[in-house]
């Protein structure tokens, strides 16, 4: 395999985990992560995935709107390992808590070569600025 196609199969990892999290799709979204993974998002750490996924069920719940986009990346390949820095956009609205949220965040990622693909060993992110407001103070604002 080419760097070239390492690259691609990584860019397609990252995205397939940024649409199973938008999607709450916690299987898609587990399976993207080596089983030694560990996780920093912004002062959050998690030290394995188990206790990720933990969180992320109790935490992420019906009702939460999500967009996570991911652009510029540079990934760098070395042979059955990678790692990769991503430019994030995302933004969160929860309207059940009168909370929404935008922000823009390098990612910091390490990857591995496994049997099933190149998975993720470890993920995290930087805030670049982060903003939250509540919706119910902006009176034409409605979520659909």
């Amino acid at each position: 395999m080419t760097d070239f196609e390492a690259i691609h199969e990584i860019s397609q990892l990252k995205y397939r985990y940024l649409r199973a999290f938008d999607t709450k799709d916690w299987e898609l979204f587990q399976s993207c992560f080596a089983p030694e993974a560990t996780c920093a998002y912004g002062g959050l750490d998690f030290a394995n995935v188990t206790d990720l996924m933990a969180y992320m069920h109790k935490n992420v719940r019906e009702g939460m709107s999500t967009m996570h986009h991911v652009h510029h990346p540079e990934i760098e390949v070395d042979g059955d390992t990678a790692t990769g820095t991503w430019y994030l956009t995302d933004k969160v609205m929860y309207p059940k808590y009168d909370y929404a949220l935008e922000g823009t965040a390098f990612y910091a990622d390490r990857y591995r070569r496994t049997e099933d693909g190149w998975k993720i060993t470890h993920t995290g992110y930087t805030r670049v600025w982060e903003a939250t407001w509540k919706p119910s103070e902006l009176p034409s604002w409605k979520l659909q």
